[in-house]
């Protein structure tokens, strides 16, 4: 595939994390669709309670869905106990910006949690 002139025609958001693998490869198959992102690098700027519940609502996922289940935080918060809502896991990623599962893409086309990275293939500009 050769790569296109950037183009910000088609908006798309990554929430990034570059020293994160999967992030990189879909940070890269973007760019090579054409399209320079806005990155979001959620560490540094992590997105707020708001954002998140608009994030999974997008993604037909529930809260939990957004969580990296092998961050230190999961385990020393017990959030995989059922008793946390929603809204207090959401709370629990803002506070701790790496329980936050990536690299999420928000396109014209959708809003995927792009793991495997590939997936990011289902949205990019046709």
């Amino acid at each position: 595939m050769t790569a296109r002139t950037p183009t910000t025609a088609y908006p798309m958001t990554i929430y990034h994390k570059p020293n994160c693998s999967t992030s990189r490869n879909v940070l890269s198959l973007i760019r090579e669709s054409g399209v320079e992102p806005e990155i979001v690098l959620y560490l540094e700027t992590p997105p707020s309670k708001k954002k998140l519940r608009e994030l999974a609502k997008a993604m037909n996922m529930g809260a939990r869905d957004l969580l990296r289940t092998k961050e230190a935080p999961y385990e020393e918060l017990k959030l995989a106990d059922p008793k946390w809502t929603d809204d207090q896991l959401l709370d629990a990623i803002v506070e701790h910006p790496i329980l936050l599962q990536r690299p999420i893409v928000v396109s014209p086309r959708g809003t995927l949690m792009c793991r495997p990275w590939e997936r990011v293939r289902e949205i990019l500009p046709a």
